[in-house]
């Protein structure tokens, strides 16, 4: 049993150590990562959205409607 209450008041110690050092740390290194790395994902996603809709609205889109047409031409 004292093995035991040992290990979770070791782990416990570990985890409250672990936790002051993020608290204590004042480099704002991990903010400046993250603020990048959100930048570059709404640009990656900003010229994907403009491509697929440049896409859609050049090609796909006169095509599909040109085919509909000529499905839909009972005339001849």
């Amino acid at each position: 049993m004292k093995k035991i209450l040992k290990k979770i008041e070791n782990k416990g110690q570990s985890a409250r150590n672990k936790i002051q050092n993020v608290i204590q740390d004042q480099t704002g290194e991990n903010y400046v990562d993250v603020g990048v790395k959100i930048l570059i994902a709404v640009v990656i996603g900003a010229l994907l959205l403009a491509g697929l809709y440049a896409l859609f609205g050049d090609v796909v889109m006169p095509t599909l409607e040109q085919r509909i047409t000529e499905m839909f031409n009972y005339a001849g």
